[in-house]
């Protein structure tokens, strides 16, 4: 779509959703991670096996970073 950022054409998600997610792993910095309709998000303190409610706080082209709310 013409004037559309690129990262919102390519990615399932958008900033300011709210998912309930599992986290399946833990990335290098020791983030959580989940995956919200196959896109990795990552989750700052979380850890393997937590079950918690986010908010998508920023989408890239091939992952996004969320909060715990």
């Amino acid at each position: 779509m013409y004037g559309e950022d690129e990262t919102q054409q390519t990615a399932p998600i958008a900033e300011g959703e709210e998912y309930e997610v599992k986290i399946e792993d833990v990335g290098k910095e020791g983030d959580g991670i989940t995956r919200v309709q196959g896109f990795v998000v990552f989750v700052p303190d979380t850890k393997v096996g937590d079950e918690v409610k986010i908010r998508i706080t920023s989408v890239r082209r091939r992952f996004a970073f969320a909060e715990k709310i």
